[in-house]
């Protein structure tokens, strides 16, 4: 049973390690994820491809184990998987600054870790967002998304800046090794949450098999979760085709040197935070999947400065477009897991996570292959103003969906009768 703490969310002793270590995790994520690059463009020299398929390497098990991976965690206690997840992240991505200190690192191993590092992240963000309902009220889950999304979007800015200073400093591997720092600090805040989770009730299992396939059915039948599903998928290829060549496209195009890309990534990266504490209040004014398709709308229109860029004052292009992105995916993002964890049964929530996660997660290992190899063949510039055309698509197609149609996500499947009672509902005075 959550037990509510007086004074809210802060004074949740279990909250703050929860958000602490999640916060950390991200931190030293978002410095490996200039950092891998840098260590691929810098050190070993690698091509266009090459960097775009590290980045689909740490999506691509969305694709391979995304579905049992979401059928297998809803049968087990979320803390205890995201303990063994964080681990192993650390194990592996300290494996790159010791063979590069050995000068035994190679593409391969990179790309290995990555993968590793990718298989233990499905596990772990499945677990992490079926725990968040356990662990705070059902009316704390707004307000604990953006608490988290916004502090995570704040790692995210010096992130990118800390990865350029280290690799200055110490080497492009020294950003790799924070991260592994970072999921050791994360592992002991879990360590010390003391909230367990509510027992399962006891009931005859069925087959592995057969509980991915209720996922499935649960997403495919349902006209809100089926429509986030293959517009996500869609939005991720082609942000992913435009991040996965960021670092190049910086370096190489616009003569930008390693800290100077980590500062401006860094200030990209401040839209999120800017996103997170707005979302709130959007959506109070204007209706949650109204701020949804806002969010999304603002960022994709933004994102046509990207390729506009050029060396000097015209990195503000790039700075612009990048906020701008950074701003709406967040702020759609914290509006999306709040629907999600307040719309979907417990019972049911890593599965049905799993099986839109599959789609849109599968789509950024197929939107980093593709910015990589387009990135090699049509060029950098022109690949960044494909991915930014298509993002535009995606937005334009989601206003003639159900989410383009209504005010507000429904709170539970039954107020998700039809588009017409939500038109209904959204009229002045209406709830």
């Amino acid at each position: 049973m959550i037990t509510r703490e007086r004074g809210g969310l802060l004074r949740s002793r279990d909250f703050r390690l929860l958000w602490t270590g999640e916060t950390t995790s991200v931190l030293g994520s978002s410095i490996a994820v200039v950092a891998l690059p840098l260590v691929a463009v810098v050190t070993l020299q690698a091509s266009t491809f090459a960097v775009g398929l590290l980045t689909a390497a740490a999506w691509l098990p969305w694709l391979l184990i995304g579905l049992p991976a979401g059928a297998w965690v809803d049968r087990r206690p979320k803390r205890p998987v995201m303990l063994v997840c964080n681990s192993i992240s650390m194990l592996v991505f300290v494996s790159v600054p010791v063979a590069a200190w050995f000068g035994l690192l190679t593409m391969t191993q990179l790309i290995v870790v990555a993968l590793a590092g990718g298989v233990a992240k499905v596990f772990f963000n499945v677990a992490y967002r079926a725990y968040l309902p356990s662990l705070v009220e059902k009316d704390q889950l707004q307000e604990a998304n953006e608490k988290l999304q916004g502090s995570e979007s704040a790692a995210q800015i010096g992130g990118p800046g800390l990865a350029g200073l280290l690799a200055h400093w110490f080497g492009a591997v020294a950003g790799v090794f924070a991260d592994a720092v970072s999921f050791g600090i994360s592992v002991l805040c879990l360590r010390s949450i003391r909230h367990r989770e509510p027992e399962r009730p006891a009931k005859t299992r069925s087959r592995l098999r057969d509980e991915i396939r209720d996922g499935l059915v649960f997403v495919v039948h349902d006209p809100y979760l089926r429509v986030l599903a293959i517009f996500g998928a869609i939005s991720n290829v082609a942000l992913m085709g435009y991040q996965s060549i960021e670092v190049v496209f910086l370096v190489r195009d616009l003569g930008v040197g390693e800290g100077a890309a980590g500062l401006v990534l860094a200030l990209v990266g401040a839209g999120g935070v800017f996103g997170a504490a707005l979302s709130g209040k959007l959506a109070a004014r204007i209706g949650t999947a109204r701020a949804f398709v806002l969010c999304e709308a603002f960022g994709a229109l933004m994102m046509l400065l990207g390729p506009l860029a050029n060396g000097g004052w015209g990195l503000a292009f790039f700075v612009a477009a990048g906020f701008s992105v950074s701003a709406g995916v967040v702020g759609s993002n914290v509006l999306n897991a709040t629907f999600r964890q307040r719309y979907v049964p417990a019972g049911m929530f890593g599965r049905v996570t799993a099986s839109s996660s599959v789609l849109s997660f599968g789509a950024v290992a197929l939107g980093g292959l593709l910015g990589g190899i387009l990135g090699e063949t049509a060029g950098v510039r022109q690949t960044l103003g494909l991915m930014a055309g298509l993002e535009v698509v995606a937005v334009f197609v989601l206003l003639f969906t159900p989410v383009g149609r209504c005010r507000d996500f429904p709170a539970d499947r039954g107020q998700a009768v039809s588009c017409k009672s939500c038109s209904r509902s959204s009229r002045p005075g209406g709830p």
